[in-house]
């Protein structure tokens, strides 16, 4: 009697043992009676019916995957390397074990493909310059694929772009060149202001004469200042003038003197 008792008991500790479930917070039990889905479970305790219902448990929380490096040929016939990252996580447990065998290499699969698709549709300007758009372009696309599976794409991002050695030369000389015609440009427009300027102070002058008489007043000053032992004295030409007349003259004179 003793023993049929102890035997009672261990049964009914291991049927306890195999109907009790603990699923945590951040997973879910999907519920399986004889076969059929009845939904999820959790988180905490609770029992299953021994040999008629079985649990699968689902984790909730934010996976993050690489993406392998892709090698992508860009729609103006350049080959890039590139991988990126996606973050993802499952929001509908029963979908995600019905629908797809593993949602983790699914959602891999699926994003490995749409990079090299989205990717070969752009141009490598729009890759460098734009990433962020191709970004959200990739989360978009993946995260509709990836909706029937009860997979929720949060954000995926192109990591490294690796361009080819010779590549990366050719785009050097290009800034280079570039930044050395904004120099030129911009050294052209001061020259430009400059004569602009000066011919701006050469009306003035013209219309006051006695402008001049303080440029060089100014000149003087600022020649002072440099070289103390240089002293320029500006001579104005109504002075010169009139001795100028009388050299003419006296050349005049000479010419007309019969030999």
């Amino acid at each position: 009697m003793f023993s049929f008792l102890a035997t009672l008991f261990v049964l009914a500790l291991m049927l306890l043992a195999a109907s009790v479930r603990i699923v945590q917070e951040y997973e879910r039990g999907v519920i399986f009676r004889l076969g059929r889905c009845v939904g999820a479970r959790g988180p905490g305790l609770f029992l299953l019916i021994p040999f008629i219902e079985k649990m699968r448990k689902v984790d909730l929380r934010v996976v993050t995957m690489e993406v392998p490096t892709q090698e992508v040929i860009t729609r103006d016939n350049v080959t890039v390397k590139v991988n990126a990252v996606v973050y993802f996580r499952v929001i509908n447990p029963v979908d995600a074990v019905i629908k797809v065998l593993d949602p983790v290499y699914a959602t891999s699969q699926l994003a490995q493909t749409t990079l090299r698709s989205v990717l070969g549709q752009s141009e490598l300007d729009e890759l460098l310059a734009h990433r962020e758009a191709i970004n959200q372009r990739l989360q978009r696309i993946i995260d509709e694929g990836t909706e029937p599976w009860g997979v929720k794409v949060s954000l995926v991002e192109v990591r490294d772009v690796e361009l080819p050695a010779s590549l990366q030369r050719a785009m050097a000389a290009q800034a280079e060149a570039e930044r050395e015609r904004r120099a030129k440009i911009i050294h052209a427009e001061g020259e430009l202001q400059a004569a602009q300027k000066l011919a701006e102070a050469a009306r003035i002058i013209q219309a006051e004469p006695a402008a001049i008489q303080l440029r060089y007043l100014q000149t003087l000053r600022e020649i002072a200042a440099e070289n103390a032992s240089t002293i320029v004295f500006p001579l104005p030409l109504e002075m010169l003038r009139p001795l100028m007349h009388l050299m003419e003259v006296r050349k005049e004179g000479k010419t007309e003197t019969p030999s």
